[in-house]
């Protein structure tokens, strides 16, 4: 069989599968505020239902939270795991939205067709495209492509509670030959990529407390110890003048970047001018021997994220606080171990602490980097066929962010992910009048059908 017979009937289906689209998009389907709950539940009601239109068998799967969603075909070669989610985050601000946020429209605009509501891009479209792919695959063959297991969440905006309990007591059930995951973005408008490299992430909370309350400047001013003054003395000390992180032992496990991925990152022509411009900066910081693109994919990274303490409010209060807090993230590459850190970090600012001064810490999740094993044939295959689809050819890249779900497939599968998204930098995910360009749900639904196609190794 021909792929472009599958091809052909996505071009021609293209408007029914925009409106199945919307069925699904005019689902609020919000895990992270309980009243939401039925409409999670109709979600994934929704999807089992799709996909059992398709001759998968499928049903729900109940967690203490909201239902997982499992299907499973049958089919000759590999046997591949797809992971979506279902559920959206919340719509406030509603005011700063152009419409309702639950009733999807498509829109013209200068860029050319988008779908607009949430979930639109995180994540309905992304996975709606591998599910227009299927259903393409199945009516012009009558089967599917390959062996396919499909599992969709419905808590991943909300921190996936249920997700790791669920892996580890269906990892046999959910034990695949390579996870697909749909829920990253193109390189640009016309370039696609494979993420094959995710940073981990360490947050840790600091109080620094001094005196037994707050105390007048006037009178204990100088002679008295200050918590704002050793916690900032403190976080200053966090770079050297490099730009590197100074908390011991922060750099084992980090691997420098293989030659021919640099060289690949490298061709892409990354502009961190315009990058940077666009958010009112104009010079790159970090380390001074790196490029933009490693410092964002490849390397790791300590910010402090926020930072209080004293009087804030309106006017002016001269008071010496009792104590001072900031929160601090780690994003982590390679082979960092995040517990490691966070016991150096705590130490390492234990250690700086003067007199009278005694410091508490409140830890805010870890999670390891992922680095996907881009030998395995399934990557270049898909990289063909991502090719054979857009205007630039695919390539291998690193994502500054954390997406946990694939680094618990490796620990709890053994399952390498590889992750293809079609999103654009500004689908405002998270944020009012979300949107999804019409282009990405269609090329997004072509490019899956050759990657399946294209999927063959023994």
């Amino acid at each position: 069989m021909s792929i472009d017979a599958v091809l052909a009937r996505l071009d021609a289906d293209l408007p029914a599968a925009t409106e199945r689209l919307f069925e699904l998009l005019r689902i609020p389907s919000i895990s992270t505020d309980p009243a939401y709950a039925p409409d999670c539940r109709k979600a994934a009601e929704w999807l089992v239902a799709d996909l059992k239109s398709m001759g998968v068998g499928a049903g729900l799967r109940e967690t203490p939270g909201h239902p997982m969603v499992v299907g499973h075909v049958d089919g000759d070669g590999p046997h591949v795991l797809f992971y979506g989610h279902y559920d959206v985050q919340p719509v406030d601000p509603l005011e700063l939205w152009d419409r309702e946020p639950f009733d999807p429209e498509l829109q013209d605009t200068e860029k050319g067709k988008v779908i607009r509501a949430r979930g639109a891009s995180d994540d309905k479209g992304q996975l709606m495209t591998f599910l227009e792919a299927c259903r393409a695959y199945h009516a012009e063959t009558g089967r599917m492509p390959c062996r396919i297991t499909f599992f969709f969440e419905g808590e991943e905006e909300s921190g996936s509670p249920s997700l790791v309990p669920f892996l580890e007591k269906n990892a046999e059930e959910l034990r695949a030959d390579v996870a697909l995951i749909c829920d990253t973005g193109l390189f640009d408008s016309r370039a696609p990529a494979i993420v094959t490299m995710l940073r981990g992430l360490l947050g840790e909370q600091i109080t620094v407390k001094g005196p037994s309350k707050d105390l007048h400047s006037g009178m204990y001013g100088g002679p008295s110890r200050n918590p704002i003054r050793v916690l900032t003395k403190i976080l200053g000390n966090l770079h050297d003048d490099q730009g590197r992180v100074t908390v011991p032992g922060f750099y084992d496990g980090v691997p420098e970047l293989d030659p021919e991925m640099k060289a690949q990152w490298d061709a892409l022509g990354f502009d961190h001018s315009a990058f940077l411009g666009d958010v009112g900066l104009s010079e790159p910081a970090g380390e001074r021997d790196r490029t933009a693109l490693e410092m964002i994919w490849s390397r790791p990274t300590g910010e402090i994220n926020g930072i209080w303490g004293g009087y804030t409010g309106a006017g002016f209060k001269t008071v010496l606080p009792a104590e001072a807090h900031a929160k601090v993230s780690f994003r982590l590459v390679g082979d960092q171990d995040p517990h490691a850190i966070r016991e150096s970090f705590r130490a390492w600012v234990q250690e700086q602490l003067p007199p009278d001064c005694t410091a508490e810490f409140h830890g805010h999740g870890n999670s390891q980097a992922s680095v996907m094993a881009t030998s395995h044939p399934a990557f270049e295959q898909a990289r063909t066929a991502l090719s054979e689809e857009w205007p630039e050819p695919a390539a291998y890249v690193g994502s500054g962010g954390s997406i946990p779900v694939a680094g618990h497939f490796k620990k709890i599968l053994g399952t390498d992910a590889m992750l293809i998204g079609f999103a654009k930098d500004d689908d405002a995910l998270h944020s009012p009048n979300e949107k999804y360009d019409l282009e990405s749900f269609h090329r997004g639904a072509r490019s899956w059908a050759r990657i399946l196609d294209a999927f063959d190794w023994s």
